[in-house]
């Protein structure tokens, strides 16, 4: 049995409860209201939109439409990196891509060839929404690692200037900040990992439950795609200090951000 179809305007039901948050809000101060608004608004038309731009490539399924769509997901997420931590377009952009994308990619095509066993292993269907899943935690995870790093340098600035003036290199003065970075990334989805199936029943195996799956046929997907989360989350996020790290110091091993 298929997933139940649902009206285009049903969701506009949901109002029911945004206005009681509104309301709330606007009673206590707390601005949210606006973010809220704006937040559901854009998700909406951006959802809309990906849905009619993903039925025309699921047909097509061509390698290269689907590759340039995986590529123009990556440029987002590192996109959005660098404004949400602060770092510069020109010098960072391009070591967020390739932090977000070498290891995401490798996980992806891995799970398709030999987890999957996938004849066309860029077939649109599996690469492009498991790919999307790996980016968005990968986004997450980023942003909290890189913001870790970075703050926590700048804070501890006198520190990180004594570590140098004993003699110690660049890579050994920033460990231990490096080290936190690396625990602050990976804490959330270990714990999310841990208490999946006690606390939540994830969106990925939801769905495919609810477009007539197997169970026990979505828990094996769900175990493949959140083993994958954590390896491509883990090495995304040493992909990225190192490689923004490279031009984030002077000549001097002064942090230059």
């Amino acid at each position: 049995m298929g997933v139940q179809e649902i009206p285009f305007y049903t969701p506009l039901y949901l109002l029911i409860f945004v206005v009681p948050m509104a309301i709330i809000n606007y009673k206590l101060g707390i601005g949210l209201n606006k973010r809220i608004i704006y937040a559901l608004f854009r998700m909406t038309i951006q959802l809309v939109l990906v849905g009619f731009f993903l039925q025309y490539i699921f047909l097509f399924n061509n390698l290269w439409v689907n590759s340039a769509y995986v590529i123009f997901m990556i440029g987002a997420a590192a996109l959005s990196t660098v404004k949400t931590c602060g770092l510069t377009i020109k010098n960072q952009f391009l070591p967020i891509v390739i932090g977000f994308g070498f290891p995401n990619l490798v996980m992806i095509l891995f799970i398709n060839q030999f987890v999957i066993g996938l004849s066309n292993i860029f077939d649109a269907q599996y690469y492009i929404p498991l790919m999307g899943m790996l980016l968005g935690n990968s986004l997450s995870g980023n942003i909290i690692g890189i913001n870790t790093f970075y703050s926590g340098l700048k804070q501890n600035e006198r520190e990180y200037q004594y570590r140098l003036a004993l003699s110690g290199n660049q890579w050994e003065s920033t460990l231990p900040w490096y080290k936190e970075a690396i625990t602050g990334c990976m804490n959330p989805i270990i714990a999310s990992t841990e208490t999946i199936g006690l606390v939540s029943l994830p969106g990925m195996m939801t769905g495919q439950i609810l477009g007539g799956s197997m169970p026990m046929t979505a828990i094996f997907y769900q175990i493949v795609i959140m083993g994958a989360i954590l390896i491509s989350r883990y090495f995304g996020i040493h992909f990225s200090i190192l490689l923004t790290r490279k031009k984030a110091f002077d000549d001097y091993d002064r942090l230059s951000l």
